[in-house]
């Protein structure tokens, strides 16, 4: 699923003869940094109410990515860079990423696998 959204990002830049919608693929690449860095590897410390200052950082950082995947677009079609179409497609491309993610974390919440 992971594939069919940048597949999507790269469809929007071609069908539309602009590059600029690959910008917020940029975002699709800062979205899983936090829970690397500072989570382990795991996305459990997302749903936890306890933290500190790190676990609170990578709340954020993640938060602030996911806005910005959603945010990119609509400023770039504001700014007439990108065209309607390329925006939907770039909502699309996102939807795709967002189950993808929360698959990951059903799969890292289940203790069978």
């Amino acid at each position: 699923m992971f594939s069919a959204s940048f597949l999507l990002q790269i469809l929007a830049c071609a069908i539309y003869s602009n590059w600029w919608p690959m910008l917020s693929a940029l975002m699709y690449v800062l979205v899983p940094m936090p829970c690397l860095f500072f989570g382990g590897g795991s996305t459990q410390f997302l749903m936890s109410r306890d933290g500190g200052g790190w676990i609170d950082g990578a709340k954020f950082l993640t938060g602030a990515s996911a806005v910005g995947s959603i945010a990119i677009p609509v400023i770039l079609r504001h700014a007439d860079l990108i065209g309607t179409g390329a925006m939907f497609i770039e909502f699309t491309s996102f939807f795709i990423f967002v189950c993808t993610f929360l698959c990951y974390h059903r799969a890292n919440l289940d203790d069978e696998w």
